[in-house]
């Protein structure tokens, strides 16, 4: 296994994303991940041992040998993950942690623009008819999704509220009787009743409309 380990790191790196600048938490997430499948995570788990002396146990020599190579080839793997014109502008680092470090402040500024931009999609987003409400309900959680990834935490009851103020103008009725009822639903069980309200305007031919921002209905010829 030793032996194939140089192949197997290259083979789980095409299968890694590449770091490109608006992707930064998602590609973190995946390395660091497949670090930890090829058992390479020690210098990202454990703090640099300390330099051996003449003192040093077996014990020690076998941990500060393994910190040392998975200290190597962890640089060597984020690397090889790393598009080329941003590999170049990054500072040259003998530490992974210090290394990966250097690469969060690179991208600090992106993660602040990226978190503003599906902050306000999440909160300006509109049902249109053009997709199923089960998909419209799953993109709003993929949105509060993503933005805990860049650490700006959606409450469920926030994301609840998004996803009422997003429905049409059919689903009137059904906001002005969840708005009565006492008990709150979480996001899973709107999703859920939504679904089954769209079943029902189905069943009475009531149709979700589709308006083309900045138009407004054709006119009947």
């Amino acid at each position: 296994m030793q032996q194939l380990l140089p192949l197997v790191c290259h083979l789980w790196s095409l299968l890694s994303p590449i770091l490109i600048g608006t992707n930064f938490s998602e590609w973190k997430e995946k390395v660091a991940f497949t670090l930890g499948v090829l058992d390479l995570d020690l210098a990202l788990r454990e703090e640099e041992p300390s330099q051996l002396t003449n003192d040093s146990t077996e014990e020690e020599k076998a941990f500060h040998k393994a910190w040392e190579k998975a200290n190597r080839l962890s640089i060597m793997f984020l690397r090889m993950t790393i598009a080329r014109n941003i590999k170049t502008s990054l500072p040259v680092a003998e530490k992974v942690k210090a290394y990966l470090a250097a690469i969060k402040e690179r991208f600090k500024t992106a993660d602040k623009f990226l978190a503003g931009k599906l902050m306000a999609d999440l909160t300006t987003m509109k049902h249109d008819g053009t997709r199923s409400m089960h998909e419209h309900c799953i993109e709003m959680t993929n949105l509060a999704a993503k933005l805990k990834g860049l650490g700006m935490s959606v409450d469920d009851s926030f994301l609840v509220q998004f996803i009422l103020n997003s429905l049409p103008p059919q689903y009137g009725p059904f906001q002005i009787n969840y708005n009565a009822i006492v008990e709150k639903w979480t996001s899973i069980e709107l999703a859920n009743k939504l679904v089954q309200e769209e079943s029902r305007l189905g069943r009475e031919g009531i149709k979700v409309a589709h308006y083309v921002q900045g138009a407004g209905p054709k006119a009947a010829k």
